[in-house]
């Protein structure tokens, strides 16, 4: 009787975690209720921010449009409302909208008010926030404005804190 021995197979010498799924299978509505297709986005970088109008860091609307107005043939900016961090999202959809045209020229796509962390986090930060769905890293967002940069292949780049300037040149070194 020959024994036969089983072996585990090799590991990949990869240190990415394979995506689970796509960036571009997840649903969103814009903050007018239509469905934003993110595949039509494919070859483009993509900068999700979560996004407040009564926040110390609102400000960044207008360094957002302006990166917006600099690349947007390359990159889409998608602001997410968010009302999870002190209450400063309280708006309506109305609310939100006027906002952020009427101050801040906003021309970039803002999506429905959602939830980016806790139970009900949408399944785009769900994705955006955890290594074993982006292949990349886990995060947590920690405040309003918090940024994740997505390639053309729709993979993870990195993400930005609060205090990153849509400006800087750790984002803009990865879209020149």
């Amino acid at each position: 009787m020959i024994n036969k021995i089983k072996t585990a197979p090799k590991k990949s010498d990869s240190t990415t975690i394979k995506s689970a799924e796509s960036i571009y299978d997840i649903k969103i509505n814009s903050i007018e209720g239509k469905d934003i297709d993110l595949e039509s986005f494919k070859g483009k970088k993509i900068l999700f921010v979560n996004v407040a109008s009564k926040c110390g860091f609102t400000g960044q609307y207008k360094d957002l449009q302006k990166l917006y107005n600099i690349y947007q043939d390359s990159l889409m900016i998608i602001g997410s409302p968010c009302n999870q961090f002190g209450k400063q999202e309280p708006g309506s959809t109305s609310e939100i909208q006027s906002f952020c045209e009427r101050n801040y020229g906003v021309t970039f796509l803002i999506t429905e008010k959602i939830d980016v962390k806790g139970n009900s986090q949408h399944p785009l930060y769900d994705w955006l926030t955890s290594k074993q769905k982006n292949g990349k890293k886990n995060s947590s967002v920690k405040w309003n404005f918090q940024k994740y940069l997505i390639d053309e292949q729709g993979q993870l780049i990195d993400y930005y804190f609060s205090t990153t300037s849509p400006m800087s040149l750790k984002i803009k070194k990865h879209l020149n």
